[in-house]
């Protein structure tokens, strides 16, 4: 597969807009199975506290967001919460720590590691963000059976510290790295929105296009201003620069799910079926994501049957994904 410079990047992107949907449906086609959607459902199980400064974040203690600080839940409640989103249709539960990030003597890393036991045979894919980690973390968490950890690098490399101070880019990228030797996958991507330009998140997908392997999966956020953070009051994504990088995502990272993650409440109906013809193929699916609205399950659900979009059916995780 080509790897994609920001210059190359930057031609797919300024394509006529029709030019660029159609051929993005077309990659989309030709590598993932035609009008379906996989679900994914997204729980915080530890609330507020954080020690970070992201300027986008209600959970950071360096802002008064008015959000209350909860500890690690339960097993049980984190068990019937999985139960149901299995229920309902999500192949996939990613759970969220608002952590700076774990190492593996933590005695609350060794609870979360407990809940991957568990969550994991319910059979769905298990993905957790927990903030940085050591390559030793990495491995046990790859042992309890996550199969997938997310970290978004946000932005690109020149915005980044605009938005974060306590940690740095290359922060993440050696986190991402760590979960890439532990054998997890990759579910990495960004938030639009917070003050960037079109090139910031070109250069972010640039960045992205530089994985070995490349990431399994793309989140796509577009900010939600959070009361009391310093992105609060930030208009919406315009639409089509949101359509325009979900296509060229596609393109770029034609195997790898577009996640059209936080951010769908300030979209219409129309402008996330344009979402879903440029490449997009996986919705974070409940009434919650974290912190921040999302629209419900039965909106969802309507969305999806009136364009003819299927759901994708758990898939057997591979052996070596139990151990």
């Amino acid at each position: 597969m080509t790897r994609h410079t920001l210059t190359s990047l930057r031609e797919l992107y300024d394509r006529p807009f029709f030019d660029l949907i159609q051929q993005a449906r077309e990659a989309y086609r030709a590598h993932w199975p035609e009008n379906e959607v996989q679900l994914c459902t997204l729980m915080s199980i530890k609330t507020g506290g954080c020690s970070e400064d992201c300027a986008y974040c209600s959970q950071s203690s360096h802002y008064d967001t008015g959000l209350s600080r909860e500890s690690l839940a339960p097993l049980q409640r984190v068990l019937e919460t999985a139960e149901r989103a299995k229920a309902n249709g999500s192949t996939r539960f990613c759970m969220g720590a608002a952590w700076r990030g774990v190492t593996e003597h933590d005695a609350k890393f060794q609870s979360v590691l407990e809940t991957v036991r568990e969550v994991s045979k319910l059979g769905m894919e298990v993905c957790v963000t927990l903030g940085q980690l050591t390559p030793e973390a990495a491995r046990q968490l790859r042992a309890a059976g996550v199969t997938a950890y997310n970290h978004n690098l946000d932005t690109s490399p020149e915005f980044y510290s605009n938005i974060v101070t306590t940690h740095t880019f290359q922060d993440r990228l050696d986190t991402i790295r760590s979960v890439q030797q532990a054998g997890m996958s990759v579910c990495c991507g960004g938030i639009i929105g917070m003050g960037e330009s079109e090139i910031d998140r070109l250069k972010l997908l640039e960045v992205l296009c530089g994985f070995d392997p490349a990431p399994e999966s793309v989140p796509i956020n577009c900010l939600m201003p959070m009361s009391g953070t310093p992105l609060d009051g930030q208009p919406p994504v315009d639409i089509f620069q949101l359509v325009r990088l979900i296509a060229t995502t596609r393109l770029a990272l034609p195997k790898a799910r577009v996640r059209l993650s936080a951010g769908r409440t300030r979209l219409s109906r129309e402008g996330q079926a344009f979402c879903f013809f440029a490449g997009a193929n996986s919705i974070f699916y409940g009434d919650k994501l974290l912190t921040a609205a999302n629209p419900g399950v039965d909106a969802d659900r309507s969305l999806l049957d009136e364009l003819g979009l299927g759901i994708t059916a758990p898939q057997p995780l591979a052996e070596s994904l139990a151990g």
